[in-house]
């Protein structure tokens, strides 16, 4: 077993396991470590714990210290310095006429790199663009391609839903959504409709996957003759996760809903 901390670099990124190298840490506490990129801030989300040595992935860096007031002084500094390097950026791809959108700028705590992320439809060369960088800021410059969802995660927004994106507010990793989680939640394959600001399916068709998969099963399907409290009838629809299923009796044709415990399929020897 080793003893980590998990580290948070931004509100929704990953978590980093790190060293806590004798350090007293508690979940909020802002920490300077070390990372493969350089020196960095970030913030404590998982309190110290011992895992097992294959969750973690070797070598195991250290945290240097918690922060202190100057490096907090600092972080602001960097913010500041990103918004400079964001718009000197933006002039000089359009100055190289690049077919990039830039979407975000980060500088590392110790100020030893700057990444600038962007989006493109394809591959960019943008070495000469990098020079120019190199020859401006004095550090090293890195320019990493990112992916729409990517963007998304950064830039932030609200959903159809009216709240922030997940992706912004809590999702550290993005795990694969497909069009057949959309089809087991019967919902409508309109892509305007399950679709994401980002223009990629909506995360959220994860979130009761696992549900509808156990639950749907117990359900009978539309058309299906079912007997209930009120006579027989055939199933127009259910409602897996209030575990309902709606009923057109016919006695009258009128449709009513019922719970799931309280009708029974209708079997052919029933019939």
């Amino acid at each position: 077993m080793v003893k980590v901390v998990g580290v948070r670099f931004k509100k929704a990124g990953k978590i980093y396991y790190f060293d806590p190298d004798g350090n007293e840490l508690e979940v909020g506490d802002k920490v300077i470590v070390e990372t493969s990129r350089g020196i960095e801030y970030g913030e404590v989300v998982v309190a110290p714990k011992a895992v097992d040595e294959e969750e973690i992935v070797t070598p195991l860096k250290k945290v240097i210290r918690k922060a202190t007031k100057e490096d907090e002084k600092k972080v602001k500094e960097n913010e500041q310095k990103e918004k400079e390097a964001f718009n000197i950026c933006l002039k000089k791809i359009e100055e190289h006429g690049l077919p990039m959108k830039l979407v975000d700028v980060e500088y590392t705590f110790d100020v030893s790199k700057i990444i600038f992320y962007f989006t493109a439809d394809g591959r960019v060369d943008f070495r000469e663009l990098v020079r120019d960088l190199a020859s401006i800021f004095r550090t090293r410059i890195e320019l990493r391609q990112i992916g729409v969802r990517d963007e998304a995660k950064m830039i932030g927004g609200i959903s159809t839903c009216g709240r922030v994106l997940c992706c912004k507010s809590f999702l550290g990793d993005f795990d694969p959504v497909s069009i057949r989680m959309a089809k087991e939640q019967n919902l409508s394959l309109n892509p305007n409709k399950i679709s994401g600001i980002c223009g990629r399916l909506m995360c959220c068709l994860r979130y009761e996957n696992e549900n509808y998969k156990q639950l749907k099963p117990l359900f009978p399907d539309n058309g299906a003759t079912v007997l209930t409290p009120k006579g027989e009838g055939k199933v127009v629809n259910a409602n897996i996760l209030k575990e309902t299923v709606l009923v057109q009796l016919v006695a009258d044709n009128h449709i009513e809903e019922f719970s799931l415990k309280d009708i029974k399929e209708k079997k052919e020897k029933d019939q």
